[in-house]
């Protein structure tokens, strides 16, 4: 663990565990949405254990270093390529929800991330067994440096893996 403070406060706003969300942090930018995935037993087995191991990331075209599950407060380097460059985002995980009808996790930003922020990937179904993903998400500039100074591109960019993440788990 690098021990390096988290870039944003309070840790575990994004709230994978509950089923409403109400924070809205006055310097965040705060995003939700849900989509169906699928239905029935097979369908909330694969993608809750798709989820927990950085499925929505991977199939988005991320590499996962380590490649392991989630498990709280353990540290990821999250990589994209695109061509000769390669944008890195460290982060930790700081929240974790593994039920039988809610499974995910949040992660937050370290120092180097290109934003600051929280992050959440969740899993869950309903009672006639609909399956759904939920992406949360609240982000701010990166505290200082050549990132900061590109925000409104990443902007841009966090839309277009939005619009990834949420098809990631899709059949």
């Amino acid at each position: 663990m690098s021990g390096e403070p988290l870039t944003y406060e309070p840790a575990d706003a994004t709230r994978p565990g509950e089923s409403t969300w109400s924070a809205t942090p006055p310097t965040l930018r705060r995003f939700e949405q849900t989509v169906t995935i699928g239905h029935g037993e097979a369908a909330w087995q694969e993608a809750s254990q798709a989820v927990l191991n950085w499925g929505v990331k991977r199939r988005s075209g991320f590499r996962v270093d380590p490649e392991a599950a989630v498990s709280e407060d353990a540290e990821f380097q999250i990589t994209f390529g695109w061509g000769p460059l390669a944008v890195r985002e460290p982060v930790r995980i700081v929240a974790v929800a593994d039920t039988d009808h809610r499974c995910g996790f949040a992660y937050g930003t370290l120092p180097g991330h290109p934003v600051s922020g929280e992050e959440a990937f969740i899993v869950h179904r309903n009672i006639e067994g609909t399956v759904f993903l939920t992406l949360r998400s609240l982000t701010q500039p990166a505290p200082s440096g050549f990132w900061r100074r590109v925000f409104p591109v990443l902007l841009l960019a966090q839309r277009v893996f939005r619009r990834r993440y949420l098809r990631a788990l899709s059949p």
